[in-house]
């Protein structure tokens, strides 16, 4: 097992493209590690560096003790997983497992015992003899796990490997995911563009935007305090809502009446914004204390709960989650008020948190 440092990562194309404008991370040994973003921010750029797939302009990478800027793939000790299964369809599953073994040269004994080993962690045993055509996308994404998992690499690899699945196999692969990263305890990194996916699996998720990192934390801290306003944007879903506000008499003043509680320390005016969760606000009856008057706009009922977007006469409207139990109607006058405590403040000119 391995950490990986990657220091200063740049990387343009011949056609002056630039895919990663600076990139530092710091990956802790044993580390299931996500990048986040949206598509072209560079998260499978510095992936594919990591791997030796592509060549960065500039920056090092270091996977443990060693430099691997100069090494070949094949000696960077790693194993990766890609979207895309790349099984050979003409093996059945053994077969496939096997194939990276066969190919260093291991004796028949031992590949015999790794395939076996990688065949029951990820519960293949019934699928050995079967070839691709055969499977299942969430079995054929299995066989593609096991196989990395045979190498017994320092570093797996990940690239949105489960995006070609649909909604529930991806939620009981996730789980698998994360079940093997915890019994193994070796370093992951994972990229993917699905927040789901990052606030489940991750032990620390870093935000990428246009070739840099936004933030990076815990999904608890990326999610209760966005250090900026494309992370608040990002992540959440629905996201936060993002209200200008007026630092007045000790208060955070929004247009159309709401007040909120201002983080410590805030001591500055100007033109600020404040991000309020949809569980931050709570709807009421009209005229209910600490509210100001709304109406309903719209209601989407999701079972568990039901995002209201509402009206409250600021420049924009805002979006409350609710629970299923308590239900309005589309143009009903309500009461809105504020109880999600101290809200984080952005600047609107840089983006950036301040408070």
């Amino acid at each position: 097992m391995a950490g990986i440092e990657v220091t200063s990562l740049h990387k343009t194309y011949p056609d002056g493209t630039v895919a990663v404008e600076h990139v530092d991370l710091s990956i802790g040994d044993g580390e299931l590690f996500v990048m986040l973003g949206p598509s072209g921010c560079g998260k499978t750029t510095t992936l594919r560096a990591m791997a030796g797939l592509e060549r960065q302009t500039s920056g090092d990478i270091r996977i443990g003790s060693t430099v691997v800027n100069d090494l070949p793939p094949a000696r960077r000790d790693i194993a990766m997983v890609f979207q895309f299964y790349a099984l050979y369809p003409h093996l059945r599953t053994r077969d496939n497992l096997a194939f990276p073994l066969r190919a260093e040269g291991l004796p028949k004994a031992e590949v015999s015992e790794r395939v076996d080993e990688a065949a029951r962690l990820m519960r293949l045993e019934p699928l050995l003899d079967r070839k691709p055509q055969r499977l299942s996308g969430g079995e054929q994404q299995r066989v593609a796990l096991a196989r990395a998992l045979v190498r017994r690499p320092q570093v797996f690899l990940m690239d949105e490997p489960l995006t070609n699945l649909d909604a529930e196999l991806r939620a009981d692969m996730r789980t698998e995911i994360k079940h093997l990263q915890a019994e193994l305890g070796t370093t992951m990194v994972y990229v993917t563009h699905d927040q789901v996916e990052a606030m489940s699996l991750g032990h620390r998720i870093a935000i990428l935007n246009k070739g840099r990192v936004e933030q990076i934390g815990t999904p608890l801290e990326v999610y209760d305090r966005p250090a900026s306003l494309f992370c608040a944007r990002f992540i959440g879903s629905p996201p936060m809502n993002l209200l200008e506000v007026e630092l007045t008499d000790g208060a955070l003043r929004a247009p159309g009446g709401l007040v909120l509680t201002p983080p410590a320390g805030l001591g500055r005016d100007g033109s600020l914004v404040a991000g309020v969760r949809p569980e931050g606000l709570e709807i009421a009856s009209p005229g209910s204390e600490d509210s100001i008057p709304a109406v309903v706009v719209s209601a989407e009922a999701l079972g568990d709960e039901i995002i209201y977007v509402v009206d409250h006469g600021g420049d924009h409207d805002v979006r409350v989650r609710m629970p299923p139990t308590v239900r309005f109607a589309a143009d009903a006058k309500v009461g809105l008020r504020y109880v999600g405590g101290t809200p984080p403040v952005y600047d609107s000119s840089t983006g950036k948190l301040v408070a």
